[in-house]
């Protein structure tokens, strides 16, 4: 199962220094076209989105998140932090393990 990170320049840069292919998204239709690019892909399994770009196309991102099974899409904060509203990753870590640190 392969990983696909669709972002920013510093975004795809550091997950392809672990490894994980990337495209780089500068504006909405760039992102949609890396989408759809990502769901063609053979033996992928997690497609990474930074918030903030995921924010430019929420329609075409829901849509895929609520009508596929797979990949798994998954939005994550850019090195910005995260939008106002949305929590933390250190947060999210909290509320599934349960441990306060």
């Amino acid at each position: 199962m392969k990983f696909f990170v669709i972002g920013d320049e510093e975004t795809v840069l550091g997950f392809r220094l672990a490894g994980i292919e990337g495209r780089v998204a500068q504006s909405p239709d760039e992102a949609r076209e890396a989408l759809e690019e990502a769901y063609r892909m053979e033996n992928l399994g997690v497609i990474v989105l930074p918030e903030r770009i995921a924010a430019t196309v929420r329609e075409e991102v829901d849509r895929l998140v609520y009508k596929t099974t797979f990949p798994l899409l998954i939005e994550i904060p850019d090195r910005l932090g995260p939008l106002d509203g949305r929590r933390s990753i250190k947060d999210l870590i909290r509320e599934a393990v349960g441990v306060t640190f």
